[in-house]
């Protein structure tokens, strides 16, 4: 051990021999080609993602169709002379009952343009010019008037008003419990909720109010407004 010890420099052990730097080596292997399991994995990834967008945008078609009615109906409408309402205010979950004593909840109304009308029961002449308009106003739209129904809410004495059922025959008349209406519908201030006529969207956001002593004929420009800007994606009747 003397002797190979003796062959070094100075006598020292092999491990005490520092090494020259060396550069740093890096070896690139090339990347593998996707087989044909990965290809038809990602296809169908692409195919899955496709499906759950289609599906998103048709349940989320009546929000659509809402924004449409708010943000594309209302800028033209802000000429209007009904007073839009901000912010909405969806049909309540209340009901009212029908001139056959049935129980019909609210919501049900929905997926129709509302006009509404609210009178005492006992309908004094205001009450009767109301529902001649609303049937008037209706009318008047020709073809869209199956888009629009019209509706007295009527509050005080349930019992139903005989003497106009014949003139009624069109309309939706429900007696409702006018302190549950009035958390709804709101009048302007100074006036009574039986002053107003209300436009409610088939959204069911109720979305306008006439002014008490309104104008029939600019009334009638404000629904044939809603009813064309509509047009391309409101239907008549309910689903």
């Amino acid at each position: 051990m003397s002797g190979f010890n003796s062959s070094l420099p100075g006598g020292a052990a092999p491990e005490s021999v520092p090494r020259a730097d060396e550069p740093l080596t890096l070896t690139v292997h090339s990347l593998p080609t996707p087989g044909p399991t990965v290809t038809r994995d990602m296809a169908a990834t692409r195919r899955g993602r496709w499906k759950m967008l289609l599906l998103f945008l048709v349940s989320a078609s009546p929000v659509i169709a809402s924004y449409f009615t708010y943000y594309v109906i209302r800028p033209e409408g802000r000429r209007s002379y009904g007073e839009l309402i901000e912010p909405q205010r969806p049909l309540p979950a209340m009901t009212g009952i029908d001139a056959e004593g049935r129980v019909v909840p609210l919501p049900s109304l929905a997926h129709q343009w509302l006009f509404i009308s609210v009178a005492d029961s006992a309908c004094d002449a205001q009450c009767e010019r109301h529902l001649y308009l609303q049937r008037q106003l209706r009318e008047g739209l020709g073809k869209d008037k199956d888009r629009m129904d019209w509706v007295w809410l009527r509050t005080g004495d349930r019992a139903f008003p005989e003497r106009l059922r014949p003139a009624l025959a069109k309309a939706t008349v429900l007696w409702v419990d006018e302190s549950e209406l009035a958390r709804w519908l709101q009048p302007a201030p100074g006036a009574r909720l039986a002053d107003h006529l209300y436009v409610v969207d088939p959204m069911g956001h109720w979305m306008m109010r006439f002014p008490p002593n309104a104008d029939p004929a600019k009334m009638r420009r404000d629904l044939e407004r809603l009813m064309r800007a509509s047009s391309s994606w409101d239907r008549p009747g309910r689903p």
